[in-house]
Order: structure tokens, then sequence, then C-alpha cells
């Protein structure tokens, strides 16, 4: 059996022009096929209302190529490699679907998490062993929790790198949740007790919140991207 590999729209799509075109008779017909936009042609046999093309006439005109094995006959027609190759870095930036799962929930606890923390901060209620800093920490130990979770359903390339900036966005939410608990109880940090918008006005926070906006966005689109602002 002889088969053409893909992309198979290219055979389907080209116009096929026959010359010596003669109704179907007992006999054999021997005509010519030209591919538009290919110079040459290949032979043709017309027999019993069916058409046979020599594969080798079609491989030489379109600048393919032919292999042989005990299948049968592959002929590769130009841009198969790199279609095929596009696929192959698409399919490569793709998240599997257990971890995407696990990174949006796991992003979903993250923002929880912030959220909480900017109303305290926005708020000044009393953080330490008092309610809202046992909130705080229980946020953190859900967030941390899924993004385990994430870490052990990543079973691709492109899981790994999405979970590397899922890692750096809780660790850096971790690192200012800790400097700004820190800097509450003692009342060493001005901007953490006085300013009414630290959060605005902090750039370690704006990086993490536009990082999480852009995690929040990337995994339930299903690809892997980039961002500077997730390092």
């Amino acid at each position: 059996m002889a088969h053409i590999t893909k992309p198979m729209a290219f055979i389907f799509c080209l116009s096929l022009m026959m010359t010596g075109m003669a109704p179907a008779q007992t006999q054999p017909q021997r005509e010519a096929m030209s591919v538009q936009g290919y110079s040459g042609q290949a032979n043709v046999v017309r027999f019993q209302g069916r058409v046979f093309v020599d594969v080798q006439d079609l491989a030489r005109i379109t600048n393919g190529s032919l292999s042989f094995n005990e299948g049968g006959v592959v002929l590769t027609l130009p841009g198969c490699e790199a279609s095929q190759q596009d696929e192959g870095d698409a399919a490569k930036k793709g998240f599997s679907r257990p971890f995407m799962k696990a990174a949006i929930e796991a992003m979903a606890s993250i923002r929880e998490w912030g959220g909480i923390l900017q109303a305290t901060v926005q708020e000044r209620y009393p953080v330490g062993n008092a309610m809202t800093g046992n909130t705080i920490i229980a946020h953190q130990e859900r967030a941390a929790d899924r993004v385990a979770l994430a870490s052990a359903a990543a079973s691709t390339d492109a899981d790994y790198r999405g979970l590397e900036l899922l890692r750096n966005e809780f660790n850096n939410l971790q690192a200012w949740t800790d400097r700004f608990i820190q800097g509450r109880k003692s009342l060493t940090a001005q901007y953490m007790t006085l300013d009414e918008t630290p959060f605005q006005e902090d750039e370690q926070a704006q990086k993490i919140m536009r990082c999480g906006q852009f995690l929040a966005q990337m995994f339930p689109g299903g690809t892997f991207q980039d961002d500077a602002m997730c390092h």
C-alpha cells in the first residue's frame, strides 16, 4: 500500500491537469498529468475507470522523495518536514491535562493568599498570633500544598517550564509576606504601617501581581509562554 505523508491537503488542493483525456475503455489509456505550480509531467494510465499515476514521476516533478519499507511506499512532499517540526514544537509547548488542572488550582490558591495579604496591608489589620495572621498562614500553606500537587503532576517539558514560573510566583509572594509580617511586628517598615497604597508603590508587590495575572491567563490557555515579571 502506498501513501503520501502530511500535509495531505496539499495533494487534494492541487489542480491536476490531464492531457490527452479520453473516455474509459477496456484497454489501458496512457496519458500525462501535470501539477499546477510545478514543471514537468507524470505518466498516468487510465484503466477501467481508474487512474494510476507513476509516483516516481510525481516525486520528481514536485521535488519530493520516495522511501520504501515492508509496508509500502511513502511519498514525502516538500514542506512536510517543516510542518511536522512545527507540530512537534507546538506539542512541546503544550501543558499536559493533569498539570494544567493542578496549576490552575495552585494559581487560584496563590491569588487568594495574595488577596488576603493585600487586604491586611491596606486595612492595617494586626498580624502575628492574631486571627488575621493565622488566616494568612493558612492560605500560604494551602497554596504550598497546591504547588506541590502541580509539581507531582508535571510530566512534559512545558509542564516543568510552567512549574518554574509557578514556583517563582509562590516564592516571591512568600518572601514578601515574611517581610511584611516582620515589618508589621517590629513597626520598622514605614510603608507597611503608614502608607495607604503600599502595593501600588512597592515594586516587588507590583511584580508579583503582574506575574499572577499573567499565569492566571497562561495556564488555562494550555500553552507555555514566558514573562519577565515571573523571574
